[in-house]
């Protein structure tokens, strides 16, 4: 896996690798715990108030209770006349029966999806990653993979360079030098808290139904993207700038990602994602991190983020997915990017998950989809944001570094050396890309195409500005 470390001088851009081995941190062996409201959530916000308050030597059962009164009361005062806090404030008549329901839910989906540990190690920015034993991640509990163990590495698509030999940090997790055992993978553990910050308890770790489109605005969601279309395709690559830009609001996010996608874009939409993400709702922070996604119905009754659901099927003992990255890139500093490749098994049909130079991240099985099965009709890469309107006006959530494309490097996001897999597992430039910004003075994108980045765009922007109040 190679993270990129891009230095802008008038001559040339310079590029080598960025060792960032800092810290040492605690690896401390899991307990049978299931509460975890101990943890801060927004900084500042009434909900951490609530959450160190119960901190205190308080009956476990009782604390948790009153934790969550706390947490409720906190979202229950009006704050806003925004769409999204509108949706959070009204109807909050407070009834201990249904929170007491919602709190038994919340801990048997926990006890679902968080798996026995046999390693436990300490991230600075808070999280717990979970060394699990592969063949009892969550993926397994799908009954078309209840019994079975990951599959092995398929064949690569022709055109990559030979694979790497060392895997460098790029993972504040892994700063500590600690690592999961062979035999094991990494999972960030899910905690009460994170599923008390959800908008819905129930879709926790989806994304929100709604209809997909790449040409206007949908739901509050805003796109500056780069895709192909009209062909038959089998993966796709690309090198992603990592920023951190700021989020205005818990409940909007900003990410940066690849699209892999068949179907229509109605109820049997198919995709495949991954790529950063900022979301203060699903990690309880702002820090960019790894994420997956993949759905076969948009976004309704299938898929998850990460490793959330049964689905996706991870083979790699160094990689979260779901854990903060590190480093991130500066204004007129230093440019960091992470690459990534998704292509289909010649062999299984599997889709498989690659970071950087040769790191298998794991696969998706082919039965999960539908369209997906046999290949992609579009590929897309680029930025997303959601705008909850706050207060009647828009956003003010970044999007990639939060300065436009015009700015250029060093000042403005960009994914660059951008390709697609063909049917005979050839890893291709595009031929035909196009750009699309559905706000354009809000998030713009300029594509162009150079001998070092091959097909590449700038995208980005601030949100509300004089020219996008």
């Amino acid at each position: 896996m190679v993270i990129m470390c891009w230095m802008d001088t008038k001559t040339r851009n310079k590029w080598g690798y960025f060792d960032h081995r800092r810290r040492q941190h605690q690896c401390t062996k899991r307990t049978n715990t299931t509460t975890d409201l101990a943890k801060e959530m927004t900084p500042g916000s009434f909900s951490n108030m609530a959450s160190s308050w119960c901190n205190k030597k308080i009956s476990s059962v009782i604390s948790v209770f009153v934790c969550f009164l706390l947490v409720v009361s906190s979202k229950i005062c009006p704050v806003s006349s925004s769409e999204t806090g509108s949706r959070h404030a009204t109807n909050q008549t407070f009834r201990p029966q249904e929170e007491l329901q919602k709190l038994k839910y919340i801990r048997k989906h926990l006890e679902k999806i968080n798996k026995p540990a046999v390693k436990t190690i300490q991230s600075p920015v808070g999280d717990l990653i979970d060394c699990v034993l592969s063949h009892q991640q969550p993926a397994f509990d799908h009954p078309q993979l209840k019994g079975q163990k990951p599959l092995e590495p398929p064949e690569r698509p022709k055109g990559l360079g030979p694979t790497g030999m060392v895997t460098e940090n790029f993972q504040l997790w892994d700063l500590s030098g600690e690592a999961c055992p062979e035999g094991t993978i990494p999972i960030r553990r899910t905690t009460e808290q994170d599923m008390l910050r959800a908008s819905s308890i129930r879709r926790f770790g989806r994304k929100l139904r709604r209809h997909v489109r790449r040409d206007t605005n949908s739901n509050g969601h805003e796109h500056a993207v780069g895709y192909v279309t009209g062909d038959q395709y089998y993966g796709a690559k690309a090198s992603i700038n990592v920023w951190a830009p700021r989020v205005s609001s818990q409940y909007e996010f900003s990410l940066s990602q690849m699209w892999v996608i068949s179907g229509s874009f109605g109820d049997d939409l198919n995709t495949i994602e991954a790529g950063w993400q900022v979301s203060p709702e699903l990690y309880g922070d702002n820090y960019p991190r790894f994420f997956t996604y993949w759905t076969s119905d948009a976004y309704q009754a299938t898929g998850c983020y990460n490793l959330l659901c049964s689905g996706f099927v991870q083979t790699n003992n160094r990689v979260a997915i779901g854990a903060a990255i590190s480093p991130t890139s500066s204004y007129s500093g230093g440019q960091f990017d992470i690459s990534l490749l998704v292509w289909k098994d010649p062999k299984h049909g599997n889709w498989w998950l690659e970071f950087g130079n040769g790191v298998l991240v794991g696969y998706w099985p082919s039965f999960l989809f539908t369209h997906l099965r046999d290949h992609a009709s579009m590929v897309q890469f680029g930025g997303e944001i959601v705008n909850s309107m706050p207060s009647g006006f828009h956003t003010s959530t970044q999007m990639g570094s939060g300065h436009f494309a015009g700015e250029g490097f060093g000042k403005a996001s960009y994914f660059r050396n951008l390709q697609v897999v063909d049917w005979d597992n050839n890893l291709l430039p595009l031929s035909n890309l196009r750009v699309l910004a559905d706000h354009p003075n809000c998030y713009d994108i300029q594509g162009g195409i150079n001998r070092v980045w091959g097909n590449y765009f700038y995208y980005g922007g601030p949100g509300r500005n004089v020219r996008c109040p």
